[in-house]
This record gives C-alpha cells, structure tokens and sequence, in this order.
C-alpha cells in the first residue's frame, strides 16, 4: 500500500490530564486547561525538533522526541514512513510530574501524523487512535482524557484500549499544586505491592464508581469517593511532601488526590484561603477540558507559540 502526505504544516493542541484521582487506578482520567501546542509537516530528509517552554533544552530534538517516536509508529501502522520531519513543540505541560505530558506527547504524534495523510481519517479512525496511543503509552488512563476531553473512564478489552466522556458536573473546580521535584512513573509503579487485600480491592471498586456519580452529578460526595487504597498509601514514602499536602488538605473536607503516579496534587474543590503551600509548589486553577485534542492545519500562531501556560490561574 504506497503512501503519500499532504504538504505543508498541521498542528495540534493536547491538554494536561490528570489520572486515578484517588480510587479509580489505571481507569479514569480527567482532562485539564494546560496546553501543549505542536505542529508538524513532512520534509525531504532528517528529523528536526524545535522545543519552546517546558523542556527546551532537555528534551531530545531528533527521532527520540517522544512525538517523532509517535508520528513513526502511526505512520507505519498506515503503511509508510516520510523522508523526513520537521517538529515544533509549545510545551506548557510539567515535565515528569504526574500531569500526562507523556501521554499529550503520543497523543499529538498520533493525530498530526493521521493529518499528514490524505486517507488518515479512514486509515486510523478515533477508536484506532486511542488503541495505538493507550499502545504506545502502556495504559490508557491519560491518553483517553487527552484525546477526548472531560472525565473519562476507560479499560481494556482484547483489541485494545476503549474509552467512554462523561460530564464534569458545574461544582468540580479542579487545582493544581505541582512541586518542583519531579517523579517518574517507573519508579512510582514498583513502589505498588504484586497483590493487595481482598477487603482493599472492594473498597476501591466501591468508592470508584461512587467516583463516576460525585464527578458527574454529585461533587458534594467527592471527599467519600476519593478515598483509595490500592497505590498512594504505598507511594507515600517516595513523595512525603505530596502525602503530606494531600492529608492536609482532605483534613480540611477538600477532595484531594495524588495526581497520576504524582508527585502533583490535584484538588477538586477551591482549596482554602490560608493555606501556605511554600515556595517549592506552584498553585493553578484550571478549568476542566472538555473539547479533547484539536487539530487545525498550517502553522503555530504568535499565541500558540507563547510558552506561557495557556489557560492557567495563579
């Protein structure tokens, strides 16, 4: 099946994402207003990466930026490979603390790579979008709010990731505190034992689907609803800090939560006024994303290209 791409430039905007939020491990997700903006076309040879924001000079700015690692796997699961790349990337997203800029990274390599063909749409429809990005990240708790906005509760079945939207009901009014210490994912996940209690197992899946109703029709019933047992106990030791905001906060009737595998804490009421969080974290008021990813052709504007972060509160 031969392949061709469409010329010029295609660009994307992905959104922060929150996962677990309390019991709902490797399971539910919600999409936040911070925003990375990337864009990308096909060039006559050699990979190119331009990082603005988040990340510059870190990040890699050759084939082993997460994004050309996505736009490579979408493009051979169509079929063919381009000559060459050219990638620039608006990076609002944290780096490495638990707000899925992984997982808005695949995301956006696999809708600007389906853009750049002229078939994408029927080559790769949505559903084959979120099973190769769940692919590629390992799990589908972020890439499916990622993808399509809002709340979202997703799984696995034999072909692959699924994923369903739901409303955020009015009273949710997410926060986040993100530390200047980072964490890694791989880290966070060997601190979980291989089995948990049986008694631990059945709160969870209780207090997850009383998670579903509090963020959809019920916020007054998200402190019950975000209790959990099955990872943030076993992840405190590694982040003290976090576990100890976390509890302060929850002792003050806020719902709060280790945001993915943190060390980020998500709050999902306003927290309270005198709450001195010291100058190792940065406190932002973001609202909820419900458009989910959004690609548009031709380059990144003069807004897009702000590395300010789009979209957050102080």
């Amino acid at each position: 099946m031969s392949t061709n791409f469409l010329p010029g430039p295609v660009r994307v905007r992905v959104a922060a994402t929150s996962a677990n939020l309390g019991p709902g491990f490797d399971a539910v997700g919600l999409a936040l207003g911070l925003y990375d903006d990337v864009c990308a076309e096909v060039t006559a040879g050699g990979v190119t990466v331009r990082v603005l924001g988040e990340g510059a000079g870190e990040l890699p700015s050759d084939e082993r930026h997460l994004v050309v690692g996505a736009m490579r796997a979408t493009f051979a699961e169509c079929g063919g490979q381009p000559a060459g790349l050219a990638v620039e990337c608006v990076n609002r997203i944290p780096q490495a603390r638990g707000l899925g800029s992984s997982s808005a990274a695949i995301v956006a390599g696999v809708l600007l790579a389906r853009a750049l063909l002229p078939d994408g749409q029927q080559r790769l429809d949505d559903a084959a979008v979120l099973r190769l990005a769940a692919r590629l990240e390992g799990h589908p708790d972020n890439v499916a709010p990622c993808l399509l906005g809002g709340f979202t509760v997703a799984w696995t079945e034999s072909e692959g990731a699924r994923a369903v939207s739901l409303p955020v009901a009015v009273g949710v009014r997410p926060t986040v505190f993100v530390p200047t210490e980072r964490g890694l994912t791989a880290a966070a996940r060997a601190a979980l034992p291989a089995t948990v209690p049986h008694q631990d197992a059945a709160h969870n899946a209780g207090r997850a689907a009383l998670l579903v109703h509090a963020l959809s029709v019920a916020p007054e019933l998200l402190l019950p609803a975000t209790v959990d047992r099955l990872h943030q106990d076993y992840r405190a030791e590694s982040m003290p800090a976090t576990a100890a905001l976390v509890a302060e906060l929850r002792a003050a009737d806020v719902p709060a939560v280790v945001s993915g595998a943190g060390p980020t804490v998500l709050a999902l009421r306003d927290p309270p006024a005198d709450l001195v969080t010291g100058p190792d974290w940065q406190v932002w008021s973001l609202p909820v994303e419900v458009h989910g990813a959004r690609v548009g052709r031709g380059r990144l504007g003069h807004a897009e290209r702000d590395p300010v972060a789009a979209g957050r509160k102080s």
